[in-house]
């Protein structure tokens, strides 16, 4: 808060282009930086630059992931890396410098100085049209409500401040009260609403919209009606957000919303979703122009996967292959409650959310031709000897022969002695340029065609969705995690290793022992809605990859209007919206029938909220704004969580120690009791 609005402002206008953003800015040459931001080109770049920490940190690391879904009844740590994080998973050690949760603070309010910039410089603008100038202001706007949602969500109440940053700050800021922070915000919300398109300006996705204004504002007020119990011109905040999600609803729940939940997941839907209502959106490594510009890329799903290779029967001989990334941090995984929740029989967003069947692949596809740097390429066009690199051959002889060894360390039945596991899928790579991207086409074998013909393979909609329940005769699979639970006879007729999910778990905890073999207590099932395998989801770390990440999506939307009527006393209404998202998550008509209710409770919408967005960066705030059940639901998601849980600061994150070393009047401001 103390950096200087011009020595900021210049640095991110001399950049090119925001590439994870696809937003171009200004390069201002040798003018001085009034002169810049008075030009409609430099006020461009400048607005520009308040979506930078969307892809740039907040959406593309563990810190805000590990804050939103930390400490929830949702995630838990794995086995293998129990105290990673503990402060925000556990509440064990959270503090004022706790890096998370102080990387919040500094990036949010970061923004909002840039915000406040666009929206006090918009008079100054000596060129340029109106009405664009006004769409920027009114999307500064926007995002300005959205960064001070995040501080007020976690933080409590903390400085609303309308001034860019200066040479001269105020270095005893001041508190503002909870009813002035949530009147700005809703302020800011509501006349971006009223001025934006719901066409995002020169029809970039990467910009907010009218629609993104529209359900930040019913998400805020659903906020502050739950946790504060506000109100608004004698109308409660609660009844503010069921109206505006039912008229979102009513305006767009046939055009922002699949028929079909597989189709929000889908690769090919990753770019251009059309639920999406607010994106951080990811780089374009085939843009060759932009690429080395931008070449931040999300490494969240790393953390969220386990470790495959750590088990002999899975054959890639370390964790780094171009099928599922190299997934080496391993530090969240879902809970029992979470995955409890799901009814698998009858819902696919269970398998479109988790990767509990893991497999290997081949890359038949491209001949042969695929990852060479141009050094490695001769001057006649021949290339070196094909090799098996990061965990790929190409032919289908990537496979696991089940010898006795296996047979012996994993329990597998005798008479598959000798017999094959083979690829699930195949990659077709193409190499771009240098060292730094390479595309690829996921395909899949068809269970029982050990061919290697490439014109056998099938194109799915997402390749990391392997149908429920696995066949037990699939030769496909290494290794599976059974949600229901199989017995030794049942395991037995399948050539796979299979650990039941229930015996993963020790009193609601992850066991620290291993269930049969070395190292299968590290295994969990890996969480599907970060790992993207399309054609430009990779650059060349394969610990990065490049989709857009939603902030907000039509779905949430319907879970809204569920709880808001729900608190309101209606929950015939409420369950009417729950079984719109239950209806095109069942998987036949029987499903749905199953699935659907006549009347919601609290309990009923808190769960759907978990089958629907689990890992969206909500849960910690959904789980707030109804604290008369939070330590209950502790208790059964997270009980390590529950026992570190203090009523008396846990509901606030703790104020960023780098803000308090900064200001004069630090004991004053107080650390939210940390």
């Amino acid at each position: 808060m103390k950096n200087s609005l011009y020595k900021y402002a210049i640095a991110a206008l001399a950049s090119v282009s925001v590439a994870s953003c696809s937003l171009d800015e200004y390069n201002p040459s040798q003018k001085t930086g009034d002169e810049v931001l008075a030009t409609f080109e430099g006020f461009k770049g400048l607005q520009s630059y308040c979506y930078s920490s969307l892809y740039g940190q907040l959406f593309s690391v563990y810190d805000l992931l590990s804050v939103a879904e930390g400490g929830t009844d949702c995630w838990l740590t794995p086995a293998g890396n129990p105290d990673y994080a503990r402060q925000v998973i556990y509440y064990d050690g959270l503090a004022t410098n706790t890096n998370a949760t102080n990387k919040l603070f500094g990036q949010a309010y970061s923004m909002i100085g840039n915000c406040n910039a666009v929206v006090n410089r918009a008079k100054d603008v000596i060129d340029g049209n109106a009405a664009d100038i006004n769409t920027l202001v009114a999307e500064a706007r926007c995002l300005r409500a959205f960064y001070y949602s995040l501080l007020v969500g976690y933080y409590g109440n903390i400085t609303l401040t309308l001034e860019e940053s200066t040479e001269n700050p105020i270095v005893t800021p001041k508190r503002n009260t909870i009813e002035e922070l949530y009147t700005q915000i809703v302020d800011d919300l509501t006349f971006a609403a009223n001025t934006l398109k719901d066409t995002p300006y020169e029809n970039n996705r990467a910009r907010v919209t009218r629609k993104t204004a529209l359900g930040l504002l019913a998400r805020v007020y659903a906020q502050g009606g739950g946790e504060y119990g506000l109100s608004e011109n004698g109308v409660s905040y609660w009844e503010r957000a069921r109206k505006v999600a039912e008229d979102m609803i009513v305006e767009y729940g046939t055009s922002c919303l699949y028929d079909d939940v597989s189709d929000v997941w889908a690769p090919a839907n990753n770019r251009n979703n059309k639920e999406a209502l607010f994106i951080a959106a990811g780089p374009n490594v085939t843009d060759l122009e932009t690429w080395n510009a931008g070449s931040q890329c999300s490494n969240v799903f790393t953390y969220m996967y386990p470790k495959p290779n750590t088990l002999t029967i899975y054959p890639t001989p370390d964790n780094q292959n171009y099928w599922y990334g190299r997934t080496n941090n391993s530090t969240l995984a879902p809970s029992k409650y979470l995955l409890d929740v799901f009814d698998a029989d009858h819902d696919k967003r269970w398998e479109e959310t988790f990767t509990t069947a893991f497999v290997q692949f081949s890359g038949v596809q491209s001949g042969g031709d695929y990852l060479y740097t141009k050094s490695q390429i001769m001057d006649d066009g021949s290339k070196p000897t094909i090799g098996s690199k990061h965990g790929v051959n190409n032919n289908i002889s990537s496979f696991t022969q089940l010898t006795q060894t296996i047979i012996d360390t994993y329990g597998l039945n005798p008479a598959f002695h000798n017999e094959k596991i083979y690829p699930y899928g195949d990659l077709n790579y193409t190499y771009y340029d240098g060292t730094w991207a390479a595309k690829l086409v996921a395909k899949v074998w068809p269970k029982g065609d050990h061919s290697g013909d490439p014109s056998h393979l099938i194109e799915v909609k997402n390749p990391y969705v392997i149908p429920y329940p696995v066949a037990e005769d699939d030769d496909r699979i290494c290794f599976y995690l059974s949600k229901e639970p199989l017995s030794a006879e049942e395991k037995a007729k399948r050539r796979y290793y299979v650990i039941n999910i229930d015996d993963m778990f020790v009193n609601g905890e992850y066991r620290t022992t291993d269930i049969k073999v070395t190292n299968d207590k590290n295994i969990y099932p890996g969480f599907n809605k970060f790992n993207w395998l399309f054609e430009d989801s990779y650059s060349s770390n394969l610990q990065k990859k490049t989709g857009d990440v939603f902030i907000m999506r039509m779905a949430e939307v319907y879970l809204i209007a569920a709880e808001a009527n729900q608190q309101l006393g209606n929950g015939g209404k409420a369950a009417e919206y729950l079984n719109v998202l239950k209806k095109r998550a069942a998987r036949d008509d029987a499903s749905y029938e199953a699935m659907k209710l006549s009347n919601a409770t609290q309990d009923d919408v808190m769960d759907e909220y978990a089958r629907e967005l689990c890992g969206e960066y909500q849960r910690w705030l959904l789980m707030k704004r109804h604290k008369d059940t939070f330590k209950q639901r502790l208790q059964k998601g997270n009980p390590r969580a529950y026992r570190n849980f203090d009523e008396n600061k846990h509901y606030l994150r703790p104020i960023s120690f780098n803000f308090l070393s900064q200001i004069d009047n630090a004991n004053e401001y107080g650390t939210n009791g940390y």
